[in-house]
């Protein structure tokens, strides 16, 4: 009885996460322009360390998730998004030493990382694992849901960023995924300005 509830639980959080990370999240646009840009490993460490810390404070956290100004979360996000977008632009591909790509894949997984764990907070995914949560006695199950949702929306977007990255040149994947990181931030830098 324990198991199927538990099993329940892991596919409600699941779908409801899912779903509402799908409709209308401007994060899969982020992680795509990133794998545009980024290695792949790379990105897929800052993302799912990034979705990993998000579900943990949504499930830990998440009624002061419900309570942040709209502003606030807006403003946040327009920053990391303009940062991201600026970060993705001066990088340059090149041929480096063993010693300077270590470095240059650590600042790979920052990249990913802020991109995503400072940006979209409160969105509707967030705000289904919270209440699951609240309304649930396995904080763990809801965590671990919410988790696999994100890195399910964030392998769609890779996909579609690999598959894109390999039909355009250096140039145009650095201009497209600045571009989009551009154009989100100021999506969301509306949110701050527009009452």
């Amino acid at each position: 009885m324990i198991l199927q509830a538990s099993a329940q639980l892991l596919a409600v959080t699941y779908s409801a996460v899912l779903a509402g990370e799908l409709i209308g999240d401007k994060s899969i646009f982020t992680v795509a322009s990133l794998t545009l840009r980024l290695r792949p490993a790379a990105t897929v460490c800052g993302i799912v360390t990034a979705f990993m810390g998000k579900m943990l404070i949504a499930v830990l956290l998440g009624h002061l998730l419900t309570r942040m100004p709209p502003r606030w979360t807006s403003a946040l996000s327009a920053a990391t998004l303009l940062i991201t977008a600026v970060s993705i632009w001066i990088s340059r591909r090149e041929e480096r030493t063993r010693a300077e790509v270590s470095v240059k894949w650590r600042n790979a997984v920052w990249i990913a990382f802020s991109a995503i764990f400072f940006s979209e907070w409160g969105d509707p995914g967030q705000l289904a694992a919270a209440a699951l949560a609240a309304t649930s006695d396995a904080p763990g199950i809801v965590w671990l849901a919410g988790t696999l949702a994100l890195c399910t929306k964030g392998a769609l977007a890779m996909t579609f960023g690999l598959s894109l990255r390999r039909h355009v040149s250096d140039r145009l994947a650095r201009a497209i995924a600045s571009t989009c990181c551009l154009i989100l931030g100021l999506i969301s830098l509306h949110g701050v300005i527009a009452p």
